[in-house]
């Protein structure tokens, strides 16, 4: 059991004993304590795993406790301490002399702006330190284990004597000199007596944060490796140093600049900041301590809210916010507000945040400081923490020059002086999406995976644009724009500093960072920013915003009269609306910074791209057909026929929105001008319900009959209306079963060019189908000569099955679909991407349908519990934050594990779903919804095991693409790149005359050319839904159902691939009907064993040639290691 889990009073080993022994023996009652803890473990936490979960994870994000691995660190600070007592002191000397000397002893000095000169009055020197303390997390045990494995930190103050400063040493960064030597002495010395590797970290990059890196060096007698920890040395001051704090407000000026404007020196908040930090660790180790020993659950509540934060890059890792490096402390004063309150000032008197007091647990403690990071806009309202004695500097200093404003409880400092508040609004959003997932998830969602284990630093997934900006080029800082009402937050985010040689004096430049940016649906594409009225040419709002926006900026008149400067983003197709946030970006980087827009990269350009027609292959179409016509064909049929039309229901994807390509329609006229691999025609599905009628027949095949007749007189009215060009009325089994599974359909191409398949829906059909099905003969009731034999049963069941999912559960679908597709502005834009990405992968229709990917693809914005309100912050805004959702969660999903999607209705399910046992061949996903309990209704025929598996690993390495650093186009095209060489056969076709080889992903242009042979006597008739690759496949997949799997991409692949299944594989008897091509099995000397057979794998790729003659141009056998 682990360590601070509740103890079992009433079902121990030793009770069930006494039990045994004595009958009337009674259990021992819970105790108050265990009796609280339940009731928390049932009211208070999402479950009682959930507690559980939290219980097991905090001794594990913990140092280790054993003596064994604490005992050489141990051993290692007392020689540390003895060492820097006993060194030798320095003369002063010249900052510039005592660099150079420690130069030619390999030690470099990280002197701070603006540099020393050998004119200066003052010098450096050194002496023992006056104190050495063991500070931070580390001395008050309650340190964090961070990501990926990194060290522990162990932070050592060693504190200045006061004899090496002067009063004016707050001046023009002389403080930060004399740091800086005092650290290069310390590092020249540790290097050269302790068998240990030193270097530098300066935090952000910043010289004046730089402190020293003490790792251990394995095998040697200092080694301290087993502690997973390293030492950081921080030089400080004492509290009594010459310096005046009064002078270190951030409203003084410190630092002087030779050259400046007459106005005088400007305030330096940030740089006063910085040397009151000298003097925080000690006050915050006591401040601490004395808050971990008031509230008995502070450690833990820290570990929850230190893991939460690690996990979302608020910290040190390859991707952090930017501004939270190095801000330990800022967590613990978080704690300290929610436990002391807010101290009260003149601003905030009437909302002055209370204190909820000290007997809360660790997760109501958790809680309450993610309500103050989500609710608390820390750029708008200053926070004091309570403090004791009050506070130092009045609260109007830190808001007139703090854009952001948190003081501890110490009174010694703002600690966001330094933090954008760009990072403050990104924090804010966390907090905010947390307690979203914490109130509205279902017991089904691993919610705390995602709140402690998971790692959210993914930009991908997290933000609804990533933007790549690189800095090699920047020539200007300027006063960066706020976006306002268009996104909810703004993250920078970059890798933190690293270490250093300490013969290295500064880190290297920042090179790259990332914005990531949250959209708010309702404004983030708004073509117009409206700015300030036209009062004058000189009105001060005018100038600031002209010179914000530089040459984009345009006065404008507009149809209430007003005449305002504006901003207007020319579009002029809906994706690149979708790029407005992004386009404002880089034109301000360019603007302000003089960043070029090459350098400023995001995927949502080579996303797009997949999903539209090259353009070489959309001019043919634009100039072969009209795009319109979908309205005109629908209302045509109504009038011409004796019933009446009651209601359309399509069920295509062309009409909700989803296919992964747009269709495209191809007039007759111009059908025959197309080549072969530009002729595909994608039919549009549409059923026509008529109004009630008593001539209906009451019998299933004279029903079908009636439909017949009804759709071929719907094809006489429309082609003697001139409403169509061509009718053609098909009949779907050509397997001579007595009823007919699909039904009859009538296939209309319209003169726009669009074709359509038109189904009748005749709702009393799935009565009689019901009737046929479950006819029974008993000695009692024989059966009637009406009623069905037992093969019409099976076909009456399987036909009712494809009439409950063609007429009753695809309308509803299309409709639940469509409805999505105006609620949330990126849902289709996923599922289009996703579609896509399926097919570039042969999945897509051939074992995935199309119907389970919109399912799916609505899961990030609906969730799997309590529906999500349509303003959830965890809602994706954009279709590349959606796709990177649901590829997370395909490569997560086990397809043992049943999900429910509440796609129909805004409540929860009332059951869970459950697993149905499928056979090999049958799908192993389970999707429920409302309407389907089951979740078999898209899946019960794919993917199968194989499949899903396959599926899974695919979706593996997307994610590992797609959450990768650099965004490029050849990531792009990696992530759509599908490998051939796990497939045991690979079938090449010939792409000249696959009409569908322009819609592949990647399409040769040789293939593509417009050159065509002598056409044909029936090439000028259009084939509607014609793709002989489609139908060659589906052959493969019914003939060798029971030797191959087939994997093919829908949209104009040239490869067809396929594995041997396992079952095929080895020796085994002979026997008829074996159900693949079989040879005899080499026979051993003197094996009895005799008539056992293998597959003839030979045979089958010969048949596969011959079936696809003509049309297959090489069948290749692989051999897999």
């Amino acid at each position: 059991m682990e360590d601070g889990e509740p103890q079992n009073s009433g079902g121990g080993e030793e009770d069930s004993m006494d039990w045994g022994a004595s009958s009337h023996h009674a259990s021992k009652p819970p105790t108050g304590e265990e009796l609280r803890m339940i009731k928390d473990a049932v009211n208070l936490y999402q479950s009682s795993s959930f507690k559980l979960q939290i219980d097991a994870l905090l001794p594990n994000v913990r140092p280790s406790t054993k003596d064994s691995r604490k005992a050489p660190l141990e051993r290692f600070l007392h020689s540390l301490r003895s060492h820097l007592i006993s060194m030798r002191a320095f003369e002063p000397q010249n900052p510039v002399s005592a660099a150079r000397a420690l130069a030619k002893q390999g030690i470099a000095m990280p002197f701070a702006l603006p540099h020393p000169t050998e004119e200066v009055k003052w010098k450096v020197g050194f002496e023992p330190p006056s104190d050495i303390n063991v500070v931070g997390s580390w001395a008050n045990q309650i340190c964090v284990k961070r990501k990926d494995g990194v060290p522990f930190t162990v932070d050592v103050t060693i504190e200045m004597p006061d004899s090496l400063f002067q009063e004016k040493d707050y001046l023009d960064s002389r403080y930060f000199h004399k740091r800086a030597f005092y650290l290069a002495v310390v590092a020249q010395s540790l290097s050269t007596s302790l068998e240990v590797d030193t270097f530098y970290q300066s935090t952000l990059g910043d010289p004046r944060l730089t402190v020293l890196v003490l790792s251990p060096r394995k095998g040697s007698q200092n080694d301290f490796s087993k502690a997973h920890a390293k030492i950081h040395v921080i030089p400080v001051i004492s509290s009594s140093n010459p310096m005046p704090l009064s002078r270190l407000s951030p409203s003084h000026a410190n630092v002087r600049l030779p050259g400046k404007s007459s106005a005088g020196p400007q305030p330096t908040p940030i740089y006063n900041t910085n040397v009151l930090l000298a003097t925080y660790p000690k006050l915050s180790l006591l401040a601490t301590n004395a808050l971990k020993h008031l509230c008995p659950a502070f450690s833990d509540a820290y570990a929850l809210l230190r893991v939460w934060a690690n996990q979302r890059g608020y910290g040190e890792g390859p991707i952090c916010v930017r501004g939270f490096e190095g801000k330990g402390c800022w967590w613990n004063e978080v704690l300290g507000l929610v436990v002391f309150g807010e101290e009260s000032t003149r601003a905030n008197k009437a909302n002055v945040r209370k204190p909820l007091g000290k007997g809360l647990s660790s997760y109501q403690l958790f809680r309450a400081a993610l309500d103050v990071l989500a609710r608390q806009d820390f750029s708008q309202k200053a926070v004091h923490v309570k403090s004791t004695n009050g506070h130092k500097f009045s609260p109007d200093e830190y808001t007139s020059h703090h854009s952001a404003v948190f003081v501890d409880s110490t009174s010694t400092l703002n600690l966001l002086a330094d933090v954008p508040s760009t990072s403050l609004s990104m924090l804010r959003y966390d907090a905010n999406e947390t307690l979203e997932k914490l109130n509205t998830s279902s017991e089904s969602d691993n919610i705390f995976a995602q709140l402690f284990l998971n790692d959210q630093t993914q930009l991908s997934k997290r933000c609804d644009a990533v933007i790549r900006v690189d800095l090699a080029r920047a020539s200007k800082k300027q006063s960066a724009y706020e976006f306002g009402d268009r996104v909810q937050a703004i993250g920078i985010f970059h890798p933190s500093s690293k270490m250093r040689s300490i013969t290295d004096a500064y880190n290297p430049l920042l090179s790259t960072i990332y914005i990531g940016l949250t959209y708010n649906s309702e404004n983030a594409f708004r073509l117009v920013d409206h700015g300030p009225p036209a009062d004058g040419p000189d009105s001060e709002a005018g100038r600031l915003f002209r010179q914000l926006w530089g040459d984009k900026a345009e006065l404008r008149r507009f149809k209430d009269g007003r005449i305002v400067e504006s901003v207007v983003w020319e579009v002029k197709t809906s994706d690149e609306r979708a790029h407005i946030p992004v386009a404002i970006v880089r034109h301000l980087l360019r603007y302000h910074f003089g960043i070029p827009e090459n350098d400023v990269r995001s995927p949502q350009n080579y996303l797009d791209a997949k999903l539209r027609l090259p353009d070489e292959v959309s001019s043919i179409f634009q100039a072969s057909g009209s795009s319109s016509g979908f309205k005109s064909a629908l209302s045509a049929f109504d009038g011409l026929i004796p019933l009446a039309l009651s209601s359309v229901s399509p069920t295509s994807e062309y009409l909700r929105y989803a296919s992964a390509l747009g269709p495209v329609p191809i007039p007759q006229s111009a059908y025959l001008a197309l080549p072969d691999s530009y002729r595909y025609l994608p039919t549009i599905d549409v059923n026509l319900e008529f109004e009630k009628s008593t001539k209906w027949p009451d019998d299933i095949r004279a029903v079908q009959k009636a439909k017949l007749a009804l759709l071929e007189a719907i094809a006489t009215a429309l082609l003697s209306a001139n409403k169509i060009t061509r009718a053609s009325v098909c009949t779907a089994d050509c397997s001579g079963s007595t009823i007919q599974q699909q039904g009859p359909s009538l296939e209309i191409h319209t003169a726009e060019g669009w074709a359509f398949s038109v189904r009748i829906w005749y709702d009393r059909e799935a009565t009689l189908l019901e009737r046929l099905s479950s006819s029974v003969r008993t000695p009692a009731r024989p059966l009637a000569p009406s009623e069905a034999n037992p093969r019409e049963q099976r076909e009456a069941q399987q036909a009712l099955e494809i009439y409950t999912c063609q007429f009753i559960h695809a309308p509803r679908h299309h409709r639940a679909v469509a409805n999505l597709a105006h609620r949330f502005t990126a849902y289709v834009g996923t599922v289009r991407l996703v579609k896509r990405w399926l097919a570039a992968h042969w999945l897509l229709t051939t074992h995935v349908s199309a119907e389970a990917v919109e399912i799916i693809s609505a899961r990030p914005f609906l969730g799997s519990g309590a529906v999500l309100p349509d303003d959830a912050s965890s809602i994706p805004r954009s279709k590349e934050r959606g796709f990177a959702q649901v590829l997370e969660f395909l490569r997560d999903w086990k397809p043992e594990e049943p999900i429910f999607v509440p796609i129909y209705e805004d409540s929860a399910p009332s059951s869970e779903p459950t697993v149905v046992a499928v056979s090999s061949k049958q799908g192993v996903w389970t999707i429920s919804t409302s309407e389907d309990n089951s979740g078999r209704m898209w899946t019960s025929s794919g993917p199968d095991a194989i499949a899903a598996r396959r599926l899974r690993a695919i979706a593996r390495e997307a994610c590992k693409i797609l959450h990768g650093t650099d965004i490029d186009s050849l990531d792009v095209e990696r992530l759509f790149s599908h490998a051939t060489e796990d497939y045991d056969v690979l079938i090449e076709l010939d792409p000249m005359i696959l009409p569908r080889y322009h819609q592949s992903i990647n399409a040769e242009s040789s293939a593509l050319s417009k050159d065509r042979t002598i056409p044909q006597e029936d090439d000028a008739t259009p084939r509607p839904g014609f793709d002989p690759a489609w139908l060659l496949f589906q052959d493969l997949q019914v003939t060798y159902s029971d030797t191959l799997k087939f994997f093919y991409d829908v949209y104009g692949g040239r490869y067809i691939g396929a594995i041997w299944l396992p079952i095929v594989s080895g020796i085994r008897p002979f026997r008829v009907m074996g159900g693949f091509s079989s040879t005899p099995a080499e026979q051993k000397p003197n094996e009895k064993n005799k008539g056992t057979v293998v597959l003839n794998k030979q045979a089958v790729l010969d048949e596969i040639e011959r079936l696809g003659a003509g049309f297959i141009k090489k069948v290749e056998a692989r051999e897999r290691s």
